[in-house]
């Protein structure tokens, strides 16, 4: 299995899963031509895809799908209650290309396995999704307001993550944000801090060389080497040697991560 956040951040996020059969996005939240750029940045053709899964219907999840869909006729999944949200926002999408994927649900594309899991997110029914092939597994958690025990018994044991670290509390309490918008993201509903990822994450890893991607950073409440180094500390406060026993990887909000494989 292969891999590549093409975009993380709050102007957008796409991320690309591949196995030698299949190849899919998770998200299209940047414009069809930087999704384009970025995967030809790592090698890959779009027209090769096989499906579009959606996480919720926010614009920097959705940006770009109805482009990608319609440009290469690639099918896209998404709860009920997510396409109800979609229709209006994302142009008009052939019914041959409407499928669904229900919170709990397991499907197989190829021989990529893909189990989907609810979130608490101010999305009218948001989604993250846990890949498997052979005996690898790839967890994909961003958007979360808190990290609830069943989420954590469905992620654990993954071989990488790609995990929110969102913001830096005190950078958002401090920043012009209106008081609606900070409690909103500081909210059960809202968004993860550097330090509560750093805090799941501590109870998830279990020291065995997994690769954890800080994912969604906020582009006014965050900064990639504070997120890093806030994570990095809480998880060497609880015993775990970063660089040995987990290895930390940046996102961009502009550019691909490297083809990483399982």
């Amino acid at each position: 299995m292969k891999f590549s956040v093409l975009a993380s951040g709050s102007t957008g996020n796409a991320i690309y899963v591949a196995t030698e059969r299949t190849s899919l996005l998770i998200d299209v939240g940047i414009t069809g031509k930087q999704a384009e750029a970025s995967l030809q940045e790592i090698g890959v053709d779009p027209s090769e895809l096989k499906a579009i899964l959606v996480t919720h219907e926010h614009v920097d999840h959705i940006k770009g799908i109805g482009v990608m869909a319609r440009r290469y006729k690639i099918p896209i999944y998404a709860n009920e209650k997510t396409w109800g949200e979609l229709d209006g926002q994302i142009g008009t999408i052939a019914e041959s290309q409407r499928h669904q994927f229900e919170i709990g649900e397991k499907k197989e594309f190829e021989d990529l396995g893909v189990e989907s899991f609810g979130i608490s997110h101010d999305a009218v029914e948001p989604m993250g999704f846990c890949f498997y092939h052979g005996n690898k597994k790839l967890s994909v958690a961003t958007d979360l307001g808190y990290v609830s025990s069943r989420i954590m018994e469905t992620i654990r044991g993954a071989d990488a993550y790609v995990f929110e670290s969102n913001h830096d509390v005190e950078m958002l309490r401090m920043s012009s944000y209106p008081w609606s918008i900070k409690r909103r993201i500081l909210s059960d509903v809202g968004h993860l801090s550097n330090e509560t990822a750093g805090e799941a994450l501590s109870e998830l890893l279990m020291g065995q060389a997994e690769r954890v991607f800080l994912a969604h950073l906020s582009k006014e409440n965050n900064m990639m080497e504070l997120a890093r180094l806030t994570v990095k500390n809480i998880l060497e406060e609880k015993g775990l040697k970063v660089g040995n026993d987990v290895h930390l990887r940046d996102t961009y909000p502009h550019r691909p991560t490297k083809l990483e494989e399982l």
